[in-house]
């Protein structure tokens, strides 16, 4: 007995004194953190501004102006990226027309562009893991249906476009654990048109998206009201997503999960790790799908099943999105690369490396997790399968209070089973693999096992 309480202890020590200094940092993760370009990101939204409006219904065939032109050149910047990649990398024009809707007048080829980064230099076989990372690269001016008038869209989403090809850029050249797919998507002005496309071809595919990160509008610090606030982003998560029904809602809502749908999970990991490698910058979670009146391309992911979160600024000035360039009463408005804070962007694109290079590198998170309640007792029982990846050095129970948003507890073990003195009817707990650089997978909830 003596022996177990000496070896809980040195394992919750080091993450007690984490709370100030975090434990588990791998060095491939913070060189990825570091190699965010503050310039790069810079002329990547002003390259995306020059494009005068990228409208989903503009222009596709001139050379410098309208969606065509900018979607040839971001294919284009990702074959570049691709050639650092040693064959991993593949880089495509999703297409999908899209029937008349009520912004949609006519039926329109929507194209996204997907640059697909594999663990190995084949993309014939399925992949175990999907991780995706996307912004919409469409624009929009005042009118939503207006495809002529400049709609430069540098904030939105020409931020989160320049994330996602920032980090394309940065990880082809990184051999990573799963497939990480970036994607600029079209159409979401037009009603989510290109993420709702490719979500369904990889729910009708069956593959395991295992995390989305959506990034939309991540480039200004200010607001309409002058308020600045460059210390944090907003992460968007819903709870449960509509496809949490019957028997699956009625058992969460019992054990007390109401917290721990599969978005809301991956916000949570998220701001941890992402907080662990860039902690001068901090992650906030909103737990909503998204704004009042507003939408976002992680709505389709969460919608079928998968994880998805969206990064949005902490604050928004109205004058500069969904707005036509114009001075009107001494105001400026217009979405313009010259009202941007890029600094700003280069904090939430590092948040975005730090998460999405950890769960690149980690193991799956655990299968098979149960809560033995057999029979009444004070110590709490969890078990599960033990991982199939060779690197994996073991699991960290995580626990928490009911009434806590994030976890504070954790107790590594290299084994299979665990007993904590935690009450299970006081207390919520989940188990994390972890490698032996220190890469965590997502945490699994277990279910309650009488056998």
């Amino acid at each position: 007995m003596l022996r177990r309480i000496f070896t809980l202890l040195v394992c919750i020590i080091p993450f007690v004194l984490s709370a100030q200094e975090p434990a588990l940092k791998n060095q491939a993760v913070e060189s990825i953190v570091k190699e965010v370009s503050t310039d790069n990101l810079r002329k990547l939204v002003e390259k995306l501004a020059s494009f005068g409006t990228r409208h989903t219904l503009s222009d596709t065939v001139s050379a410098t102006r309208g969606i065509g032109a900018a979607r040839r050149w971001i294919k284009s910047e990702f074959e570049r990226y691709a050639e650092a990649s040693e064959g991993r990398m593949s880089v495509v024009f999703h297409e999908t027309v899209v029937p008349p809707s009520a912004r949609i007048p006519a039926s329109t080829n929507v194209v996204n562009v997907v640059a697909t980064l594999t663990p190995e230099p084949t993309h014939h076989r399925m992949p175990k893991r999907v991780l995706v990372v996307g912004g919409h690269y469409d624009s929009r001016a005042s009118d939503p249906m207006d495809a002529v008038s400049d709609a430069p869209g540098a904030n939105d989403d020409g931020s989160g476009t320049a994330l996602v090809m920032e980090l394309a850029r940065i990880f082809s050249k990184r051999k990573l654990e799963a497939t990480v797919v970036f994607i600029a998507f079209a159409g979401e002005e037009q009603g989510l048109l290109g993420a709702a496309a490719w979500a369904e071809m990889a729910k009708q595919n069956g593959w395991n998206v295992e995390a989305m990160f959506n990034n939309d509008m991540v480039g200004n610090s200010r607001s309409g009201t002058g308020k600045r606030e460059p210390s944090y982003v907003r992460l968007f998560s819903e709870a449960f997503s509509p496809v949490d029904t019957g028997v699956v809602f009625r058992q969460r809502n019992s054990l007390g999960h109401e917290n721990d749908g599969g978005s809301r999970s991956l916000a949570r990991y998220i701001k941890e790790v992402a907080e662990r490698y860039h902690p001068q910058f901090g992650v906030k979670l909103i737990y909503r799908l998204d704004r009042f009146l507003r939408g976002g391309d992680h709505r389709p992911f969460h919608e079928r099943g998968f994880r998805a979160v969206r990064f949005c600024d902490a604050l928004e000035n109205y004058d500069w999105q969904h707005q036509n360039v114009r001075i009107e009463g001494g105001r400026a408005y217009g979405d313009l690369p010259k009202f941007m804070d890029f600094e700003y962007l280069t904090n939430v694109t590092k948040v975005n490396a730090a998460a999405l290079a950890t769960l690149a590198l980690a193991p799956a998170p655990p299968t098979r997790v149960d809560l033995m309640t057999a029979q009444l007792g004070y110590d709490t029982v969890l078990r599960w399968t033990k991982n199939q990846e060779p690197d994996v050095a073991g699991y960290f129970v995580r626990y928490r209070e009911t009434s806590s948003p994030t976890w504070h507890g954790a107790v590594f073990t290299s084994d299979t089973t665990m007993t904590l003195t935690q009450s299970k009817d006081d207390y919520l707990f989940g188990v994390q693999a972890v490698d032996r650089d220190g890469n965590v997978s997502l945490v699994t909830l277990p279910r309650p096992a009488t056998r």
